[in-house]
């Protein structure tokens, strides 16, 4: 895969999509930035990284063979591959807290960004933002972050981390069709965080429930088992899992 290198930039999804509109990309690539000024995270929020320190990358990936009805089997995909490269340096008790934020035990170590590239109503591509904390040792104000060297005890060399999830990205984008969308999705499932456990949810109107995380539906809703054996489906601007 291309890899561009950058010193400092806004944001790696925003030059990766710049560059799609100047040259319509046609094959994998990636931005590595050494500082992003103005990273982006789920829903507006921006994500906060030490120059140097951590993974701070976006990936372009050309899309054939998914609908965008299916566009969610994408961010199952980079999820997977995330944790395959986590789990290949022996990051122990990984999970995915839905939608596809990465967990070792409680602490997150990564959070995803996708923005999909729509054309005449088909996905042609999709441009994902990766943040992996992977040598930073002080989260400000941020208790539930935690990075590869804190887990390790000892610092991990970038790129290393780099070139191993390309690589898984790579392996699962290319089971991205629907004769394996099942397989992905149970895969999925079954790392979820708190999958089956009573947990505690805030919807939006900042009211507070418990409920048991069953599983996703094919459009990525979140299936949650409510009072009386009742399962509801939320999307993710519905409901927050405390944790």
């Amino acid at each position: 895969m291309h890899i561009i290198k950058v010193d400092a930039i806004d944001s790696t999804n925003t030059f990766l999509r710049n560059l799609n509109r100047e040259k319509k990309l046609e094959k994998p690539v990636c931005v590595l930035a050494f500082e992003q000024l103005a990273g982006k995270g789920q829903m507006g929020t921006v994500w906060q990284s030490n120059p140097g320190e951590n993974l701070t990358c976006s990936v372009f990936m050309p899309i054939e063979k998914v609908a965008l009805k299916d566009q969610f089997y994408i961010s199952i995909a980079t999820s997977l591959a995330v944790y395959d490269a986590l789990q290949n340096m022996m990051i122990p008790k990984l999970s995915i807290k839905w939608p596809n934020d990465i967990l070792s035990d409680r602490l997150k170590i990564c959070g995803i960004l996708i923005e999909n590239i729509v054309k005449n109503g088909s996905l042609e591509g999709v441009i994902i933002g990766v943040g992996l904390n992977v040598n930073q040792s002080v989260f400000i104000d941020l208790p539930q972050a935690g990075s590869i060297r804190q887990i390790l005890g000892q610092p991990v060399d970038i790129e290393e981390v780099l070139h191993g999830f390309l690589n898984a990205l790579e392996h699962r984008f290319s089971l991205l069709s629907p004769l394996y969308f099942e397989k992905l999705k149970e895969e999925y499932e079954t790392l979820l965080f708190r999958k089956d456990k009573p947990s505690t949810f805030v919807d939006a109107k900042g009211d507070s429930f418990v409920g048991i995380i069953q599983a996703i539906t094919n459009q990525g809703k979140l299936q949650v088992m409510l009072e009386d054996a009742i399962i509801s489906t939320f999307d993710l601007k519905e409901i927050r899992l405390l944790y």
